[in-house]
């Protein structure tokens, strides 16, 4: 068994930054969200295609997408009747920047 710390350094609160990373985290929450990100790490890529790699309900995928552009990770630009989706880079540099911080 592992020896337990028993005098704790304090740490200092940033309540802003555990913020910031919580809703990251929740955004990324779910297992299609992660899919997601990484399908589009690869590149750009429309609605339609994401439907068919996912094999999941054009609906269930559209609010996945909305949870992932509400955390400011995924860009979607409209090409009427397409949506083409994107990651945001410097979102993802954050998130990472982020996880930096617990570790």
């Amino acid at each position: 068994m592992a020896d337990c710390l028993t005098n704790l350094d304090p740490i200092e609160l940033d309540e802003a930054t555990e913020k910031e990373l919580a809703a990251f985290g929740k955004a990324i929450s779910h297992p299609a969200r992660v899919r997601l990100l990484r399908i589009l790490a690869s590149g750009q890529c429309l609605g339609t295609d994401l439907v068919d790699q996912l094999d999941l309900a054009q609906s269930t995928i559209s609010e996945h997408l909305r949870v992932l552009k509400q955390a400011g990770l995924v860009h979607a630009e409209v090409q009427h009747p397409r949506t083409c989706f994107s990651l945001k880079p410097e979102a993802m540099a954050r998130m990472k920047e982020l996880i930096g911080y617990i570790a």
